[in-house]
């Protein structure tokens, strides 16, 4: 069952620390507390854009706080601290205006007991240059109400403020 503000905000524990209990706006993106999730910000400035070469088609480019890479794909994360109550879980989901403009957010699944800033995985499939502004509303949270409480105890728990690359289990 996909669980909505008021239930969120009820709770003696709420599944983000500081939590938003209303829809603010910042850069025409919403972020906080919605009507049936929560939409998360972004920490980094992130441009895509192209670049012509004389001998090259356009390539992909990706300036992230400052710093340029060729590419679609970047990791940044979100400004939000998650401490998931056990019987919560949450899936991540790309806000509409970023999708409209070929900006898509893997569907992270934030298990129930995690706690810590939530890495997003973020791929640019549009033709034109696009700035997602730090602090901009960049995905939406849907949280869910699980049977039976669960603990996560795995490799990204306590995962720091900053954007965490994949870890490889041995």
């Amino acid at each position: 069952m996909i669980v909505n503000g008021q239930y969120l905000t009820c709770r003696s524990r709420p599944p983000i620390v500081g939590m938003e209990t209303k829809k603010l706006k910042v850069h025409g993106t919403s972020y906080g507390l919605s009507e049936a999730g929560y939409d998360i910000r972004l920490k980094q400035d992130i441009i895509f854009d192209f670049i012509e070469y004389a001998l090259f088609p356009k390539s992909h480019f990706i300036e992230i706080d400052g710093k340029k890479k060729q590419g679609r794909f970047v990791l940044a994360s979100a400004i939000e601290e998650f401490d998931m109550p056990n019987d919560l879980v949450g899936v991540v989901h790309d806000k509409s205006t970023w999708a409209r403009q070929g900006i898509s957010v893997f569907n992270t699944v934030i298990e129930p007991g995690w706690k810590g800033f939530l890495t997003l995985e973020i791929v640019f499939h549009g033709s034109e240059k696009v700035r997602i502004p730090a602090g901009s509303g960049i995905a939406q949270v849907l949280f869910h109400k699980i049977q039976d409480s669960a603990e996560y105890n795995g490799k990204y728990q306590n995962q720091e403020d900053r954007p965490v690359p994949s870890i490889w289990e041995k």
